[in-house]
């Protein structure tokens, strides 16, 4: 059980947000209240209130941002984005909850066995969904967009690329220090400062060592956290200046090493093939490479679902490699293959929430599936149209840059966008394994696709614009990264 001060970190993080907007210029406030509220505030830890979706380490730094941006400071906030496509995508990911809702308010009853001399059977049952159920699921589904409407406005120039791959770099560096402790006497600081432990200890041990945790939902997040930080310092320090280039290259030197000592063979592997691509090749070859992960991310549920994955020929390989590692995989495909029999039943709009996707023991009631991958599970709870819309709207941008960088072959590129288009596609490569969707994810794809349109407009944002990038009126920009001020 999370212990108040727990709970204090939640209540008190609008806070701290507030005075960061107040202080810092409008991208650094953005990024520091998403990333730090990631990076800082307890895992598992909620407040679950009526009609609203749980407030967490996720949402309540998404909520806040966005409020205190579009609100107090009064910056726009455009919902829709330029392209068709991109329109239709945010439409459906808003409102494919809808039919969810609507077609899952059925229970699933199934016998639990009580005792077993006399036997008792007693009949329970997973609740069906119910129309105050539609409010939370679609409020839900718009806190996830709003990192992402704000990196499309504010964190999709040069200028905000290059703070976020900052922030991401000083996390890394900062976040690394209570990581390598872990490495050192295990992972006890969640334990010692929010009173619980997130997750299965025995996961945490590896190759005779402790696998770091701090206060995310598992080591492998902080695994993946820390190679996007790589990528970020590798970026920054190509493209720097003698003397900041030296200070990144050490950084990225530094947390690759950390990254070796997270224990995470995917993120390794992702280190091990993106690093050198973002350090020696150029930006165009970088969006080809992202171009060609993002297909590979999106096409795997589909030929997964036809049987086309020749899941025996990869395990093989991954016997080859570590038979730990094999062992695991094989465990993520069987999941998988329970997870897609049930999700077959109800393909297009899914089963809902309070865990009616799960396969379960018809007689006991017991969990017998456990959902890994992000795709698998949105899949499952929302159907086609849901893992459309999500893989979709974070696969899009990267389309969109590489066909507006192939349209502009003569223009100058940003050496910030790429970057952040790699650690975007790793992420979708992640999530087949793993549900490692966070708040920096939507802000990688934000970036992507802002950036995409400039590309194709450079005028974009130099007007001011209403709240759903309606008609313009031009008036004067001043200054859009000073510090803020209630007076």
């Amino acid at each position: 059980m999370p212990n108040p001060l727990a709970y204090l970190m939640l209540i008190s993080w609008p806070l701290v947000s507030l005075v960061l907007f107040l202080r810092l210029p409008l991208e650094r406030a953005i990024l520091w209240c998403l990333i730090g509220g990631y990076l800082l505030l307890p895992p598992l830890a909620e407040f679950d209130l009526p009609l609203v979706p749980d407030m967490d380490k996720f949402s309540i730094p998404s909520v806040v941002a966005f409020l205190l941006c579009a609100l107090l400071l009064r910056r726009p906030v455009p919902l829709w984005p330029r392209p068709l496509v991109a329109r239709l995508l945010v439409l459906l990911f808003v409102t494919c909850v809808i039919p969810t809702v609507l077609t899952n308010s059925d229970p699933i009853l199934f016998r639990v066995l009580q005792s077993s001399d006399p036997i008792i059977f007693l009949t329970d049952m997973l609740p069906g969904l119910r129309w105050r159920d539609l409010g939370s699921v679609v409020i839900n589904q718009i806190i996830l967009l709003m990192p992402f409407l704000l990196a499309r406005r504010y964190l999709s120039d040069e200028k905000g690329q290059r703070e976020l791959l900052i922030a991401l770099c000083v996390a890394g560096v900062a976040y690394s220090l209570p990581a390598l402790f872990e490495v050192r006497f295990s992972p006890q600081l969640n334990t010692w400062i929010y009173g619980f432990f997130q997750h299965d200890f025995s996961q945490m041990m590896r190759q005779g060592g402790f696998r770091p945790i701090v206060f995310l939902p598992h080591a492998l997040w902080l695994a993946l956290f820390i190679f996007s930080c790589v990528v970020a310092a590798t970026a920054l320090a190509r493209a720097a200046k003698q003397q900041d280039r030296t200070r990144f290259a050490l950084a990225a030197l530094f947390l690759f090493a950390v990254l070796i000592l997270c224990k995470s063979l995917a993120s390794l592997a992702y280190g091990l093939a993106i690093v050198p691509i973002v350090a020696l090749a150029s930006p165009r070859w970088q969006i080809r490479l992202a171009v060609l992960i993002a297909l590979l991310a999106i096409t795997y549920p589909m030929l997964r679902n036809l049987g086309l994955i020749p899941t025996d020929a990869i395990l093989a390989q991954a016997e080859a490699i570590s038979a730990d590692r094999a062992q695991s995989l094989g465990y993520r495909f069987d999941n998988e293959a329970l997870m897609l029999q049930r999700a077959a039943e109800r393909p297009w709009f899914g089963w809902g929430g309070w865990g009616r996707n799960l396969v379960r023991d018809l007689e006991t009631g017991r969990i017998v599936s456990i959902p890994d991958g992000r795709w698998i599970i949105t899949f499952g709870t929302f159907g086609w149209l849901g893992y459309i819309a999500e893989m979709g709207l974070l696969t899009l941008p990267i389309f969109l840059l590489g066909l507006e960088m192939r349209r502009s072959r003569t223009e100058p590129l940003s050496p910030y966008a790429t970057p952040i288009a790699l650690i975007l596609a790793a992420t979708l490569a992640d999530m087949l394994l793993n549900d490692t969707l966070i708040p920096i994810t939507w802000l990688c794809a934000g970036s992507v696709l802002g950036y995409a349109e400039r590309l194709r407009d450079p005028k974009l944002f130099c007007a001011k614009r209403s709240l759903f990038d309606g008609q313009q009126a031009m008036a004067p920009q001043g200054s859009e990264t000073g510090p803020r001020s209630l007076l």
